[in-house]
């Protein structure tokens, strides 16, 4: 008798499932989590990226691209904070319709999930504290780098060092640096020029190389995909990307570099 009850919830649980997700599905094939709703993932632990404020709600660069793009689509934006490393992972099994987390586009990732275009571009470099002799990868041959566990970084660190420590976040293994610990971090340059204003002892040292970070869709949702895009270029246009660039970063690092 127990068993066919824990069963007929289990087929309720499914069949009202199934009934929010086709309520979700709207007319131009698209599909979100819930209708009139944009859930996008963030980290909160990547500023001025992603963080938490005082009430607890997430603010930052990557946040008002997300809700700008909610807007521009006409829905509701809802932020839905998940760790770095398993947002991509988070919206390929449909926890958020999409991620504006400051992924950088690669070919591994591409095998899971869809990329936008970029919204922003940036790119790795070397961070040390300022009495380091540490100048280019070459000197990172055998010294201990910190990188956040799930980033591109730490894919780069591994070409020339094989000994990492990683953090669960840029921000906080720029702060064990800035304090003494490990040789160098490898991140974003705008986190770790961020995190230089904001009076961590680091400096910048070689740029290794240029990326374009992008927002994260799941593959079985292009037309979600071409709405997003479409969204992006009117925000491009209307300078409301550039705006919001200026706003956290004093410079706008959303046009494409020379």
């Amino acid at each position: 008798m127990k068993f066919g009850k824990i069963l007929s919830f289990c087929l309720l649980s499914v069949l009202l499932l199934s009934g929010c997700a086709e309520k979700a599905k709207l007319e131009d094939g698209s599909k979100l989590i819930r209708k009139g709703e944009f859930t996008f993932a963030a980290s909160g632990e990547f500023k001025p990226f992603s963080y938490m404020k005082d009430d607890l709600t997430m603010t930052g660069f990557d946040v008002e691209v997300g809700k700008a793009v909610a807007k521009e689509l006409g829905l509701k934006p809802v932020p839905k904070r998940i760790k770095f490393k398993g947002i991509v992972e988070g919206v390929k099994t449909g926890r958020a319709d999409a991620a504006v987390a400051s992924h950088t586009i690669n070919p591994e990732r591409s095998k899971h999930v869809s990329f936008s275009t970029p919204y922003y571009y940036s790119g790795p470099q070397i961070f040390v504290r300022p009495d380091s002799e540490i100048k280019t990868v070459d000197d990172l041959k055998g010294k201990e780098v910190a990188v956040a566990k799930g980033s591109t970084y730490a894919d780069t660190a591994s070409k020339y060092t094989s000994n990492l420590k990683m953090y669960d976040s840029d921000i906080t293994a720029l702060n064990a640096l800035s304090i003494g610990r490990h040789d160098a971090v490898i991140t974003d340059f705008v986190t770790g020029k961020s995190a230089a204003k904001e009076g961590f002892e680091i400096e910048g040292r070689q740029l290794i190389e240029r990326s374009e970070q992008a927002i994260v869709l799941p593959q079985d949702n292009p037309a979600l995909l071409k709405k997003v895009n479409e969204a992006l270029e009117a925000l491009r246009q209307d300078g409301t990307l550039s705006k919001i660039s200026m706003k956290y970063f004093g410079e706008d690092i959303t046009k494409k570099p020379d």
